[in-house]
């Protein structure tokens, strides 16, 4: 019988939150790797969640590692969400580390020993072992305390099926059974190398019509056999953890204290040949996971090259990289590269192209965000928030749904209508509208040379309702009243 412990690095501050990827749960395939058009939060991109399966595919084997795959579109093309769909769709058991492009040159460490880092998260050990453990009914549990109050002595008497034994309770022992509230008929297992004691159900034999009990609870047989079993535990740990237990002289509390520092990397040589004695001796299995860098064109060439040598190390998990850049120049040179990215880290990776959305993939798009959101859309509600979509950008309409619905809640209302939408684009510019309002009063901000006048403009109206209606192959346009020219003299 195996035992797993798994590690969970999810940030609890953020778990209650509703964020961009929230309604994401995997990548919507099928067993064949068919796209559905609308699964797991997943819509539209049917090519290239596609070509992601067939890399979730490549990662579960865990035989392929060090393989560099590039998610290249224009901005809201679902690039993060195909990268976030993979993560859901490979579980706890795979590492997935998740950084941005900037992010090596804001830690304080060298922007290698950042990369180097997040490689090692990626990378996960599945350390083995075999533990002798207890396992039975408790028929019955003596605790004699003494009159002072001070020593605590007792008796737990266990069964399986083919035989019972008493054992000799010390202090330790009698507070974990307090702590676990274990009686007679609990089915127990207790670890024989910590003491940890875990309740596994109620046995059937002690089941009554009559009992009260909680959904949490679950009846099970007695166990058959003898009382002490070995059973092999499984335990996942990253690289970069055993590297900061090696470095550092508190251990593993470093990982809580959050001081890993720069590692030296006679201690990596030196944990990778354990590491690989492991694995030869059956101890250990290496599990090759996925580092995702979205915004990698912000990297610069000392990022790059590091990269290069990185995947050809014989620890290296694979490297999804996401940008959104054509044709413009690789940070650190003066050339000009795809993508941003050098010639020779291109050529090593594998490309996965995303395309705009259609307006019905928006419309559905939008719905699942409603529903995320959990704010109830009126049908020309998200006519309306549609075009307004494909005419500015998904995520402009995206983070129209919340605005909405604080103006529908003023209003007293829980369905979000027509008004509501054309309140919130009214006070809220999306980028086309505020790039032409700039060029419209240019002389009153502060230019390249750092001069600037303080003359009349015209000033966008936050009181006026008006919004084009959606109309078919129209454009949406707001009816702003002009104020009052005033000059001012500088």
């Amino acid at each position: 019988m195996n035992i797993s412990t798994k590690q969970q690095s999810k940030d609890l501050a953020g778990l209650s939150l509703i964020a961009a990827h929230s309604h994401i749960t995997g990548l919507g395939l099928d067993d064949n790797l068919r796209p559905k058009e609308s699964a797991q939060g997943m819509v539209g991109q049917l090519n290239a969640r596609r070509a992601a399966g067939v890399i979730l595919k490549m990662v579960q084997a865990g035989k392929i590692a060090g393989r560099a795959v590039l998610i290249a579109g224009p901005p809201s093309t679902g690039k993060t969400a195909i990268a976030m769909g993979l993560s859901q769709s490979l579980g706890n058991d795979v590492p997935f580390t998740c950084i941005a492009g900037s992010e090596v040159f804001s830690l304080e460490l060298s922007k290698t020993e950042s990369l180097m880092q997040s490689f090692r998260k990626s990378i996960g050990v599945k350390i083995k072992e075999e533990t002798e453990i207890i396992e039975g009914e408790v028929v019955e549990i003596q605790i004699d305390r003494s009159i002072t109050g001070g020593h605590k002595q007792g008796k737990l008497t266990i069964k399986t099926t083919d035989m019972e034994t008493i054992y000799e309770l010390g202090n330790k022992m009698i507070e974990s059974l307090t702590k676990e509230k274990i009686l007679a008929g609990d089915i127990i297992s207790i670890d024989k190398t910590n003491g940890k004691i875990t309740k596994l159900g109620k046995s059937f034999s002690r089941a009554r019509d009559y009992d009260a009990i909680g959904s949490d609870i679950k009846f099970i047989q007695c166990p058959e056999g003898e009382l002490q079993k070995r059973k092999q535990v499984e335990h996942i740990i990253s690289l970069h953890e055993i590297d900061v237990i090696n470095s550092r002289q508190q251990g593993f509390l470093a990982l809580f204290s959050g001081d890993t520092g720069e590692i030296r990397s006679e201690v990596r040589d030196q944990i990778n040949i354990k590491v690989a004695e492991w694995k030869e001796e059956g101890k250990a299995e290496i599990i090759p996971g996925v580092l995702f860098i979205d915004e990698v064109h912000m990297l610069d060439i000392e990022c790059f090259s590091f990269i290069n040598r990185a995947l050809e190390d014989d620890f290296s998990p694979i490297v999804v990289m996401a940008t959104n850049r054509g044709i413009s120049k690789t940070r650190g040179t003066a050339y000009k590269s795809p993508h941003g990215i050098p010639m020779d880290l291109l050529d090593r990776s594998i490309i996965i192209h995303t395309a705009p959305y259609n307006v019905d993939e928006i419309r559905t798009i939008l719905t699942i965000r409603s529903n995320e959101e959990e704010v109830e859309l009126s049908g020309d509600a998200i006519a309306l928030l549609t075009k307004i979509g494909q005419e500015t950008s998904l995520r402009y309409a995206s983070n129209l749904i919340s605005v909405a619905q604080q103006i529908s809640l003023k209003r007293r209302s829980n369905i979000i209508e027509l008004q509501d939408i054309k309140r919130g684009y009214m006070l809220f510019l999306d980028s086309d509208r505020s790039v032409q309002y700039l060029e419209e009063n240019s002389g009153q901000y502060i230019d390249d040379k750092g001069t600037y006048s303080v003359k009349a403009a015209a000033v966008p109206s936050t009181t006026s309702d008006a919004v084009a209606e959606p109309v078919v192959g129209g454009d949406i346009k707001d009816e702003v009243s002009n104020g009052d020219k005033m000059e001012i003299e500088n």
